[in-house]
């Protein structure tokens, strides 16, 4: 068998289709030359396939269960059949092949993943336990990473529970980073969720004191939050799914002249036309969301008129984990945000 660092040599019944796109990999839990086994301790499921499972089993968490566990042993990995998404994984290395790229790489190191769970081979011997709350599925198993696979060294500084949850959405902040400028208005849709304050607080950072950051909630207890971190300089309550109201809020807030750059990170369907409608013409659309339809958001786009920048949230970014976990180093209100929610 010819291996691949990309992982093609795992995948079942396909030529040609590299792990995230095939139907089914190989999930045995032996390490070839040129990848990582890991025990697994606990995987944080995507935000948008959480919330799909949730729904779907009515928040029964042996019902979750049985649906995980039926999605990994047909697929050989946990990727959502319906939003196609995955998560990122925390565990503990058990064997380093002879030809993966990182030879300094310890047996008995804890990682996290930073390579989605939609293409990792996974195998899950027992779900011991399921929090509804943070999305993090405690297991007994084991995953393989592939030698094209990044991951991080879980810090000495940071609870590993929070690391996990962090750099679940690493990629967020981080090209908020890159996307922000000082002065800009910031517009985020879904600003009290995980990914939400953490890009809330990079673009208060990038913007400065001309700038201006707005966020999207749709309750009155996630707006209470923002407030209490004072990430965001207005806040509007509403349904991210009435794009015309949001509109109107956004219109009315900035004086007619709307978002330079809107960041979606919402984990419902259906709010493409709500970042497109409230961003300027010649502004930057970031949807980070995994619930985003690219058809919705191009046509949509187009069917109103707006020529704007548009893209699809990428997961990696170089130095992302670094970026993201330095913000809840920079910021005691959301480390211990964090703290509460996922350590």
């Amino acid at each position: 068998m010819k291996l691949s660092r990309y992982g093609i040599h795992r995948v079942i019944g396909q030529t040609g289709v590299l792990p995230q796109a095939a139907s089914q990999i190989d999930s045995t839990p032996t390490c070839y030359e040129n990848e990582l086994l890991i025990e697994v301790d606990t995987l944080n499921i995507d935000s948008a396939s959480f919330h799909q499972i949730k729904e779907a089993c009515n928040s029964n968490p042996s019902k979750m269960k049985e649906m995980i566990l039926s999605i990994v042993k047909t697929q050989g990995k946990m990727q959502n059949p319906v939003t196609k998404s995955g998560g990122m994984l925390l565990g503990t290395v058990k064997e380093v092949g002879s030809q993966f790229s990182d030879q300094s790489l310890q047996v008995g190191t804890e990682i996290a993943t930073l390579v989605s769970l939609s293409l990792t081979p996974l195998h899950i011997e027992e779900i011991i336990s399921i929090n509804l709350s943070n999305e993090q599925v405690k297991i007994k198993g084991q995953a393989i990473l592939f030698d094209s696979g990044i991951y991080s060294v879980i810090p000495n500084d940071l609870s590993e529970k929070l690391v996990l949850a962090a750099l679940d959405v690493a990629g967020a902040p981080a090209q908020v980073k890159k996307l922000a400028k000082p002065g800009q208005t910031v517009f985020i849709i879904g600003a009290a969720g995980k990914s939400g304050v953490l890009c809330a607080y990079q673009a208060k950072k990038n913007v400065g004191p001309n700038g201006r950051v707005i966020g999207l909630v749709n309750e009155e207890s996630q707006r209470e939050l923002l407030q209490s971190l004072g990430l965001c300089d207005d806040i509007i309550l509403e349904n991210a799914l009435k794009s015309l109201d949001v509109y109107e809020k956004i219109l009315e807030l900035t004086n007619g002249q709307l978002a330079d750059l809107t960041i979606n990170v919402v984990n419902v369907q259906n709010t493409e036309m709500t970042a497109i409608l409230s961003t300027k013409d010649h502004g930057i659309v970031y949807f980070f969301s995994m619930a985003t339809s690219f058809t919705k958001a191009a046509l949509g786009a187009e069917g109103v008129g707006k020529d704007l920048e548009m893209m699809i949230g990428n997961g990696y970014t170089k130095g992302h984990a670094e970026v993201t976990l330095n913000i809840l180093r920079e910021n005691k209100k959301l480390y211990d945000l964090f703290m509460k929610r996922y350590a």
